[in-house]
């Protein structure tokens, strides 16, 4: 079901990375072949249900976006936002315990179905926990990002719940069992702020560098 934009201003007085851009929520959509237009690289952000998606996004943004997309009957949607030069698509946490088998397959098609069939698709932003080892849906949706030759950030969620000694061996061992290099894992904290900034620089360096290659 198609929705009208919602437009967000800067968030002038907030100190989060992205607060100064302003961002449009172009509408909730259940095709995730859905085409967007103008045309712009597009950034995919996927999860699991409790991941802390939405501490995310206000953290980067300094205003509530993931309100938008828990919106009720736009939860198993894709939620598209439009930065000057990117879309980020918001899709479903995976993984939800609280709902019928029926929608979690659902769920699942919806996710899948935009992995392996959206052709605009320039990257994903991956959140995981940082305390918990990847289930086996984690490493499902690993293996296929992989399969389709999808660039991949994955950002470790919650940070701060672990000791600070303890966070760089968390990182390079997430970074084996994901099989993805260190410098594609980003350990944050949406709490502490720590790792946001440099999200966000690494969100709009992925946009900025698919812009440059369709322009070449």
């Amino acid at each position: 079901m198609p929705t009208g934009p919602t437009i967000f201003p800067p968030a002038t007085e907030s100190k989060a990375p992205l607060a100064h851009l302003p961002v449009t929520f172009v509408g909730s959509f259940p095709d995730a072949t859905h085409r967007l237009e103008p045309r712009l690289p597009e950034i995919a952000l996927l999860g699991r249900s409790n991941v802390g998606k939405s501490s995310l996004l206000n953290a980067l943004f300094g205003r509530p976006l993931a309100k938008v997309s828990n919106t009720p009957g736009r939860t198993a949607h894709v939620n598209v936002f439009r930065l000057p030069t990117l879309y980020l698509l918001d899709l479903p946490g995976y993984g939800f315990a609280r709902v019928s088998q029926g929608e979690r397959r659902r769920y699942q098609r919806l996710v899948r179905g935009l992995i392996e069939k959206r052709k605009t698709l320039t990257g994903v932003l991956w959140l995981l926990d940082i305390r918990h080892e990847p289930s086996a849906e984690d490493q499902a949706y690993g293996d296929l990002l992989a399969h389709q030759g999808i660039p991949v950030l994955a950002a470790l969620t919650k940070g701060d719940k672990l000791p600070f000694a303890q966070r760089k061996k968390r990182l390079k061992e997430l970074s084996e069992r994901l099989a993805l290099p260190e410098e594609q894992v980003q350990l944050t904290s949406s709490m502490k702020g720590d790792g946001i900034a440099e999200l966000g620089e690494s969100l709009l360096a992925a946009a900025a560098g698919r812009t440059e290659e369709g322009q070449a």
